[in-house]
C-alpha cells in the first residue's frame, strides 16, 4: 500500500494494487467503513475502481408527499350543494 498526495486537492489518498485489494477485501472494506477514507485501487500502475464508505443521502422534501394529495379541479366555484348558512 502507498500514500500518493494529489496536488490539486492537497488531500492524501490511500492507493493499493488490484492483486492486493482482492486478498484483503473484506478487512479493507471494514477499515474504510470505520475511517470514512477512501481507497483507489489500481492495475497496472493505473486507477480503476474506487472503494468508498456508504452514506445514506438524507430525502428532499420536495416531491415527499407526490400521489397522496387529491386535487380537485376548481376549489372556488360554488358547488350545488346548499349550506344551512344560505338557506
Amino acid at each position: 500500500m502507498t500514500i500518493v498526495k494529489a496536488k490539486i486537492l492537497e488531500v492524501a489518498v490511500q492507493t493499493i494494487k488490484a492483486s492486493v485489494f482482492k486478498a484483503k477485501c473484506l478487512k479493507l472494506m471494514d477499515e474504510v467503513n470505520q475511517t470514512g477514507e477512501e481507497i483507489v485501487i489500481l492495475k497496472n500502475g493505473k486507477p480503476v475502481s474506487k472503494l468508498v464508505p456508504y452514506k445514506i443521502k438524507p430525502r428532499s422534501l420536495f416531491g415527499l408527499h407526490e400521489g397522496m394529495i387529491k386535487a380537485y379541479d376548481d376549489l372556488i366555484d360554488p358547488t350545488d350543494v346548499k349550506w344551512e348558512a344560505e338557506q
